[in-house]
């Protein structure tokens, strides 16, 4: 009885996910949306270390295994940061190709996204370019503190013609 107790403790308690549907779709495009901007565009590690998980993943086809945690994720996020900052550096953008977007629930943890997302990038404030595209999996975790980045899977990714 005790150990039954005890497991019942410490498994977290399930989370009640929006099935399938325009209500989380519209959920995940706006956490995806923050967390790309901040990422390629913002410079705010406080608030992206709040977007993942501490246990998040991230898988690229050209960088391999990129992310293995949060923290040094979040590290890496920081310095990038920093070389942003100088006037000459090149910065990018990604945007969503939203006719892409799909979202599947996953009942008592969060939800899946599968999409595609363009990329665009400028050498300081020079003029902006369609760098290239790829496709992308996401596995979003919903807590207590809502929607978390967990897993990242992102891959096929082509250059701009």
């Amino acid at each position: 009885m005790l150990i039954a107790i005890a497991l019942a403790v410490a498994q977290p308690a399930a989370v009640e996910v929006p099935p399938t549907g325009p209500i989380l779709t519209a959920q995940i495009a706006a956490r995806d949306a923050e967390f790309f901007r901040l990422f390629f565009e913002g410079c705010d590690p406080a608030r992206v270390t709040t977007m993942l998980a501490p246990d998040f993943e991230m898988y690229h086809d050209k960088g391999g295994m990129v992310a293995h945690s949060a923290p040094p994720f979040i590290a890496d996020y920081t310095r990038s940061c920093t070389e942003r900052a100088r006037p000459d550096a090149w910065r990018s953008r990604r945007v969503l190709v939203e006719a892409s977007l799909h979202v599947e629930a996953i009942p008592g943890y969060g939800a899946i996204e599968e999409g595609d997302h363009d990329f665009y990038e400028r050498k300081g404030d020079g003029p902006e370019r369609k760098a290239g595209t790829a496709h992308f999996v996401q596995l979003w975790r919903l807590g207590a503190d809502g929607w978390r980045l967990s897993r990242v899977f992102s891959y096929s990714h082509r250059a701009a013609e």
